[in-house]
């Protein structure tokens, strides 16, 4: 008893046990060599997560992390081997022996950035925690023994390559944006990146000419340029005052130098055909993708409509400072009205349209972060009503948070592996995880657990009523897709789906992590095992 008083007063050791309950389901279905070194690499990101936790709260770690929440390391280090691991078994089932072996890739990639953080964590602890070293010793001989007789020598190097960028990109990124992210968040974010920019290098120097679907390369391209446009401009305004209009200037001339003399150049040598053109005809293919365009415009107006309606109450009424957590699901729903025509009638410009909002996103968030004139000064007065406690760094990144964790099961669906442009059973309903666990699930649970939750899950703020709702509405999301959907036949996965629901709204119940990131992955792997 007293052992189950301290798991309830420690919403970090039942979000660890519901990562735990997601880990052995995943592998009651998908079970294999790998298995073992998944739930060693589980076990010893347990223990060395509360190592993480002291290190945040006696200021002991390398950067400045977010304070508001837990290291995180438990649930970011499942996340990308488990993804990888699903889609291997996808793939393999599908007969598609390339994108089988890149699933590997991407698990042994997971778990050596996991271990990698782990080290870190275990390195800088004093004194040493012997007990968690030897954990982690072992699990990571597990986990190299089974690389060992898995992966070719050139799938060996790339995962080192992408555990050097990650190095790299670690010590530029979290030293240049303090506060910005927690350890997990910090695994997730900058792996893909690191695993993106890899994957970008690896075709450009293997392209082989006229290959290529064009979308498939537009993310990691765009991807690229941000992160590359990012990192000039911190380094030339750490030398000139980015408030000024010679900056404005220098900033537009040089994001046009980029985009127009690098990005495209370099998209061009991947889809061998002139990006503008192909944008311009895939935009405009169907009168379908016009009509969508059209009404996604619509949506993208009401949107800024909402953010000048709401800055023109705070002008008006003083004593209101911040959005109520009401006002900001609006943009949720919003963009689940986005997202929920494009994957039923068109996925590709979905895809596509979702990478030039992250790029816009992100512009303007230089352009605010920078204090680029004309705009930089207005957007910070605009956004800095809807910020919250995620919000602790330079940047606002929550709503970067929500497109991409609504575009992820977009981006992450593996085309190859389903001929007919969907998985069997379960999986049918991997293109909708994001709109299902933030856009429904997550917006539900805060509206009602803020308005009418009484009863609170032990050591947090969530409601019991908020998660049971949230777990009804997608019930009901889930059977109006299969009514407006034709292609999702889900044969008789209604219990394994309501499984899968139910874990992710207890995750997003005890999660201190930025819920619109982790809850869509982990709904993707359940629904793909």
């Amino acid at each position: 008893m007293p052992l189950i008083g301290t798991m309830l007063n420690k919403p970090v050791l039942l979000e660890s046990l519901i990562v735990f309950i997601i880990v052995l389901c995943v592998h009651t279905v998908v079970w294999d060599r790998y298995s073992w070194c998944v739930i060693a690499l589980a076990l010893q990101a347990f223990y060395v997560q509360f190592k993480w936790d002291r290190l945040l709260q006696l200021g002991g770690a390398v950067f400045q992390f977010r304070t508001t929440a837990n290291s995180g390391l438990l649930p970011a280090s499942m996340v990308i081997p488990l993804l990888g691991i699903v889609m291997k078994e996808r793939c393999k089932a599908a007969g598609i022996v390339y994108f089988e072996r890149f699933g590997i890739v991407v698990a042994s990639t997971g778990m050596v950035l996991a271990l990698f953080l782990s080290v870190i964590a275990v390195g800088i602890t004093r004194p040493v925690p012997t007990n968690t070293c030897i954990l982690s010793g072992i699990a990571g001989s597990i986990i190299l023994y089974t690389m060992k007789y898995s992966l070719t020598v050139s799938e060996v190097i790339e995962v080192l390559e992408v555990l050097l960028i990650f190095v790299y990109l670690s010590m530029i990124l979290l030293y240049l944006l303090p506060r910005c992210f927690s350890p997990g968040e910090a695994l997730l974010v900058l792996g893909g990146i690191s695993f993106i920019l890899k994957q970008l290098i690896k075709r450009s120097l293997n392209m082989i000419e006229g290959r290529g679907d064009p979308v498939d390369f537009v993310l990691l391209v765009a991807v690229a340029g941000m992160v590359l446009l990012g990192i000039f401009f911190t380094a030339l305004f750490f030398f000139m005052d980015s408030g000024t209009w010679t900056s404005s200037m220098f900033f537009h001339m040089m994001t046009a130098v980029l985009g127009l003399g690098v990005l495209m150049p370099w998209l061009y040598h991947l889809i061998r055909r002139n990006p503008l053109l192909w944008l311009l005809q895939f935009l405009v293919q169907t009168q379908t993708r016009v009509y969508l365009l059209v009404y996604w415009t619509l949506l993208a107006a009401s949107a800024c409509m909402v953010v000048l309606y709401q800055n023109s109450k705070r002008s008006s009424e003083s004593k209101k400072h911040q959005a109520s957590t009401i006002t900001r699901k609006y943009f949720h729903f919003i963009v689940v009205a986005t997202y929920i025509p494009g994957l039923i009638y068109d996925h590709q410009l979905l895809y596509i349209a979702a990478v030039l909002c992250l790029v816009v996103f992100i512009l303007l968030e230089y352009i605010r972060y920078f204090r680029i004139k004309p705009f930089g000064q207005t957007l910070r007065h605009l956004l800095t009503l809807f910020l919250d406690e995620r919000d602790s760094g330079p940047l606002i990144l929550t709503h970067i948070y929500l497109l991409v964790g609504m575009s992820l099961p977009v981006w992450l669906f593996p085309r190859p592996c389903a001929p007919k442009g969907t998985l069997p059973g379960a999986g049918a309903l991997v293109p909708y995880s994001g709109v299902l666990a933030v856009g429904v699930g997550d917006t539900v649970a805060s509206i009602f657990g803020s308005t009418i939750g009484e009863i609170k899950w032990p050591g947090t703020k969530k409601t019991f009523e908020g998660t049971m709702t949230a777990i009804f509405a997608q019930i009901i999301a889930v059977a109006l897709i299969l009514i407006f959907d034709g292609r999702v036949n889900l044969n008789t996965s209604y219990a394994w789906i309501l499984g899968c629901i139910s874990l992710v709204s207890l995750l997003e119940a005890y999660t201190t992590q930025i819920d619109n990131l982790l809850l869509p992955l982990y709904l993707q792997i359940l629904l793909m095992a």
